[in-house]
C-alpha cells in the first residue's frame, strides 16, 4: 500500500510538472486564454489522481479536456498508456480514440505554430498508437511474470507434494518388507515355541534342539531386519551395492525352514526361475512366503499346496481352512501383498471356495 501511494505521488508530481510546462507554452501562444488554461490544468491534475481508481472514466475525461486546451495533453497521453497497461483492450482503445479525437478538435482551433493540421494529426495519432502499444506490452510482460511466478509456486508445491508422497511410499515399502520378512520368521519361532509349550515332557535332547532352533531363528530375524533396513536405505533397485533380496532361487531354503517347523508343504513347480526378471522373482518369493505365513497363523496343521506355472507366470497357494483358525493380524499382509503385486503389473485374487479351501492366486506379467 505504501509503495502504491508513493507511485501515485510520483506520477502526479511528474504529470503536474508536464502540465505546468504545457501551461507555460500555452501562455506564449495564447495569452488571452491563460485563466481558462489554468483551470484546465488544475482539473487535469485532479484527473491524474482519479485515473488510478477509474482508468476508463478518468481517461475519457482527460481526452475531452484535451479538446479544449493543450495543457491537458500530458494527462490524456498518460491516460492512454495507463489504461492500456491496466485495463482490457476495449477500454484502452476507447480512451485512445477519445484522446485522438480530443487532439483533432484542439488542432482545429489551436493549431501549433509551424505544423500543418495534417502533420499535427499524423504525429498525435502515431504518439497515441505508440502509447497504446507500449501499455499493452507492459501489461503482457507483467502478466507473463505473474504467470511464471505462479508456475514456479505450483512447481514448488508439486515438488513438495511429490516428496511427501515419496516419503509415504517409502514408509509403505518398509512396512511391506518388515511384514513379509519378520512375519515369516516370527511365525516359525512361534511354531517351535508352541511345540515346546505343548510337549514339556519331551526328552531333554529335543528341548535343547528346539531352544537352539529358536535362538538361531531369533538371530536370523535380526539379520533379516538388518537386510531390510539396508535395502530400504538404498536409492533404488538398480543400486549394485544394495542387497538383492530373495528370489525364487531361494525357494528351497524357504520350504526347508517351513518343513523344519512342522509345516506340511507340497510343491508343484513347473516354472523356470531364471526366466523371471529380478523384480518379478522377488515378488513371487514374497507371495509364497506370505502364503506360508498365513497358513501357519490361520490354518495350523493343514497341508499347503504350492503350484508354480508359466509363462505366463501363475502362482497358486492352497490350504484347507480350520474353524476358529484365525490368528493374529487383520488382513494387512494380503493388502500389502496386493499392492506389491500391482506395482509390478500383476493381479492378485484370494477366496475361500465352497469346500472351505483358501486359494491365493497371483498372475505376474
Amino acid at each position: 500500500m505504501n509503495a502504491r501511494r508513493t507511485g501515485l505521488t510520483i506520477t502526479v508530481v511528474v504529470i503536474g510538472g508536464l502540465v505546468a510546462y504545457a501551461l507555460w507554452g500555452a501562455t506564449q501562444s495564447a495569452p488571452d486564454l491563460i485563466p481558462f488554461d489554468a483551470v484546465v490544468a488544475l482539473v487535469s491534475i485532479g484527473v491524474t489522481a482519479w485515473l488510478f481508481r477509474q482508468p476508463l472514466a478518468g481517461g475519457l475525461v482527460a481526452g475531452v479536456l484535451a479538446a479544449f486546451s493543450p495543457v491537458a495533453t500530458p494527462v490524456a497521453s498518460f491516460a492512454a498508456f495507463h489504461t492500456a497497461r491496466r485495463r482490457p483492450f476495449r477500454e484502452a482503445l476507447a480512451v485512445t480514440v477519445v484522446g485522438i479525437l480530443g487532439q483533432a478538435i484542439q488542432g482545429i482551433w489551436r493549431t501549433p505554430a509551424g505544423l500543418s493540421y495534417g502533420w499535427w494529426m499524423l504525429l498525435m495519432t502515431a504518439a497515441y498508437a505508440a502509447l497504446l502499444g507500449w501499455g499493452f506490452w507492459a501489461q503482457a510482460r507483467v502478466n507473463l511474470l505473474r504467470e511464471l511466478r505462479d508456475r514456479a509456486r505450483r512447481a514448488e508445491e508439486e515438488q513438495e507434494r511429490r516428496i511427501v508422497e515419496a516419503r509415504q511410499s517409502e514408509r509403505n515399502r518398509i512396512a511391506r518388507e518388515m511384514h513379509d520378512v519378520l512375519a515369516h520368521r516370527l511365525s516359525l519361532l512361534a511354531a517351535y515355541a508352541g511345540a515346546v509349550e505343548y510337549r514339556p515332557d519331551a526328552p531333554p535332547e529335543r528341548l535343547t534342539e528346539a531352544a537352539r532352533v529358536i535362538r538361531a531363528g531369533a538371530h536370523q530375524a535380526l539379520e533379516d531386519l538388518r537386510e531390510v533396513i539396508t535395502l530400504m536405505r538404498s536409492e533404488d533397485d538398480g543400486n549394485p551395492d544394495a542387497p538383492a533380496g530373495q528370489t525364487l532361487a531361494d525357494l528351497p531354503a524357504l520350504l526347508a525352514e517351513a518343513r523344519a517347523a512342522g509345516q506340511r508343504v507340497e510343491l508343484d513347480d513347473r516354472l523356470d526361475p531364471a526366466a523371471l526378471p529380478p523384480a518379478l522373482g522377488r515378488c513371487a518369493y514374497r507371495v509364497i512366503q506370505e502364503g506360508l505365513t498365513n497358513a501357519r497363523k490361520h490354518a495350523p496343521g493343514q497341508v499347503v499346496t504350492l503350484q508354480l506355472a508359466g509363462p505366463p507366470t501363475i502362482l497358486t497357494v492352497r490350504n484347507s481352512t480350520v474353524p476358529d483358525g484365525r490368528g493374529p493380524g487383520g488382513g494387512t499382509g494380503l493388502a500389502g501383498l496386493a499392492e506389491r503385486v500391482s506395482l509390478v503389473g500383476g493381479e492378485l485374487e484370494h477366496e475361500i471356495d465352497a469346500d472351505g479351501e483358501f486359494r491365493l492366486t497371483v498372475r505376474l506379467p
